[in-house]
């Protein structure tokens, strides 16, 4: 009894190992995956500021929602993203600015400036996005982000597409790896409270 026990619970064992291997890979591999589709906006999922300045993770995501729309993939960018404890300007102000400091129009731009996590930047997005008649977006963050992101985006409806930053400062394995599995835990436990919702 307890060897047929032991054996059943390595079988568990095992192929939690194999599904989290299977995952990590997927979303490690989907960080590749560029569309380069024309659309009516980028939704650039949030990151931390320092004070009025986007951190180096969250210029390079503002850096290449510009470098869409200079080069006619997006007519528009929502910035996502809202104020951390301590911080005078929520994220999505801060890319605004940084934004039109760099030759994006005013009026081509949106913001949100409620949200805290993933899940939140894009229902906020796309709330604000129906009411102005958006219908096509392309995603931006972190290449590794990019699984989750675009698997929420089209569970709530979104006509949506993945363009992970081509600059991430995530380049060393010391960096990609914790990420990873940082995606792993959160892709997964999303996945499992969708019956929930």
């Amino acid at each position: 009894m307890k060897k047929g026990l032991f054996k059943f619970s390595l079988l568990i064992v095992g192929f939690f190992l194999i599904y989290i291997s299977y995952s990590a890979a997927s979303i490690w591999t989907f960080g590749n995956k560029v569309q380069r589709v024309k659309t009516d906006a980028a939704i650039v999922l949030g990151a931390a500021v320092w004070g009025d300045e986007p951190s180096p993770v969250f210029r390079e995501r503002i850096n290449h929602a510009i470098w869409l729309y200079e080069n006619d993939y997006v007519e528009k960018i929502i910035f996502t993203g809202g104020k951390a404890q301590g911080n005078q300007l929520a994220e999505s102000e801060v890319a605004r600015d940084y934004a039109i400091a760099n030759n994006v129009l005013t009026e081509d731009i949106f913001i949100e400036t409620k949200s805290k996590i993933t899940e939140e930047n894009l229902n906020y997005a796309y709330d604000f996005a129906i009411e102005e008649d958006l219908e096509t977006f392309t995603i931006v963050s972190d290449p590794l982000h990019m699984k989750r992101a675009i698997f929420m985006a089209e569970t709530i409806g979104m006509d949506a597409y993945s363009s992970p930053s081509q600059s991430s400062v995530y380049k060393t394995m010391n960096s990609k790896i914790p990420f990873l599995l940082r995606e792993v835990f959160f892709y997964n436990g999303y996945i499992l409270s969708l019956p929930f919702r």
